[in-house]
């Protein structure tokens, strides 16, 4: 037997599914509360020492969170190649979008204390908060679309074709129902930062950042809940009508699918799903409370619980599928024919196995090494601090 036989093919696509979920989930959590920080600055933080307080409680770590978006992109590539083929095709103007505010920070850490001047810390502390605000909305107005469909199609060949205009791969992401879910997706991010300041920062910006994400909570949930009544009533969901081989080529035209029923079909054939949304509205209930309380290392937790179960609540509901097809359902991606082969898959596992334990436990070491609040006291009587 060749050894990547060990692992059947059909475990290895859903193991992968779930790690590719793991990646996303993972990114939300830690550089979530980055570019929650980021798109807070403005209204928690009035002087620019307050500023530098909230800059500090992210600057030493973010770069080290922002790698979990590029494990998520290369999983993507190396995993699941028609997904990435699409979704970065289709995507194109949004992810370049995505990625020119990425840049932002980089630039806004490491230049906005080389001058002594208001106006130039002002402009790139304005860039922080582009970097930080515009990844949080337009990933949540992806997922949107996502769940609505993307006008592709494959050729026999299995070569992708986006079915738009190219201004159509920008605008026509911003329908009612996307802008809905960036809402969702900014709204709690929003949250995570403010969770994370009160965690890391005191004083006023504490202050400022329980009141604001107090209100953000709240919004993240009422968007939740409407967006859960519009997937339910007003948007068709998919559904593969022929006989499903988990174990059979990476080919998605070998399967039929249509467009036709709701997404919430999932809740009925798997009834244990449901405890994701649950735990996401738990989750930012919870976080509002401690917010409101004062707590801080319980708001935080309890926060990551509520992106837990908000990209959770996504995955499971529309498993298997994973990139449905618009203007062709048949074309639509799903887990079990949009994979990289079986020895692939294998030796990817492999290598998460011996080296994913490591990045964590690193991951883990750094904070614990950074544990403990930025004051204004770390900004004023220290000349080594950075930002």
């Amino acid at each position: 037997m060749i050894l990547y036989e060990l692992v059947p093919y059909d475990v290895l696509r859903v193991l992968w599914w779930v790690l590719l979920g793991v990646l996303l989930i993972g990114f939300a959590m830690t550089d979530g509360f980055d570019m929650g920080v980021g798109a807070l600055l403005p209204f928690v933080a009035k002087t620019d020492l307050e500023r530098r307080i909230a800059i500090n409680t992210v600057g030493p770590t973010w770069e080290g969170n922002q790698v979990w978006f590029i494990l998520g992109g290369g999983a993507i590539f190396a995993a699941w190649p028609p997904l990435y083929a699409v979704s970065f095709s289709g995507f194109y103007l949004a992810m370049f979008a995505v990625l020119a505010a990425l840049i932002l920070r980089p630039v806004g850490f490491k230049y906005r204390s080389k001058r002594d001047s208001a106006t130039w810390r002002s402009s790139w502390d304005w860039a922080l908060f582009v970097g930080g605000a515009v990844p949080a909305l337009i990933f949540g107005v992806a997922v949107g679309n996502v769940l609505q469909g993307v006008p592709f199609h494959l050729t026999p060949d299995l070569m992708s074709i986006y079915d738009g205009s190219w201004y159509g791969k920008f605008l026509g992401l911003l329908n009612p129902f996307a802008i809905l879910t960036g809402v969702v997706s900014f709204a709690m991010l929003l949250t995570h930062g403010a969770a994370w300041l009160t965690f890391k920062a005191d004083g006023t910006v504490a202050k400022r950042a329980r009141a604001v994400g107090s209100v953000s909570g709240l919004v993240t949930m009422g968007a939740y809940l409407l967006a859960g009544l519009w997937l339910a009533f007003g948007i068709t969901g998919y559904r593969v009508t022929s006989a499903i081989v988990t174990d059979g080529p990476s080919n998605p035209l070998y399967k039929t699918a249509d467009h036709a029923g709701s997404w919430l079909v999932a809740y009925a054939d798997r009834p244990w799903i449901v405890v994701a949304p649950v735990l996401a509205l738990l989750g930012m209930t919870m976080t509002v409370r401690g917010l409101r309380n004062g707590g801080e290392g319980s708001a935080l937790l309890w926060s990551k619980l509520a992106i837990f179960g908000t990209i959770a609540t996504v995955g499971l509901t529309m498993f298997p599928f994973i990139l449905p097809s618009s203007v062709d359902p048949q074309s639509s991606l799903t887990v079990w024919d949009a994979s990289s082969s079986h020895q692939t898959l294998f030796v990817m596992t492999v290598a998460t196995v011996i080296f994913l334990p490591i990045v964590l436990c690193y991951t883990a070491w750094v904070y614990r090494v950074l544990w403990g609040k930025v004051t204004a006291d770390d900004i004023t009587g220290h000349s080594e601090t950075v930002y």
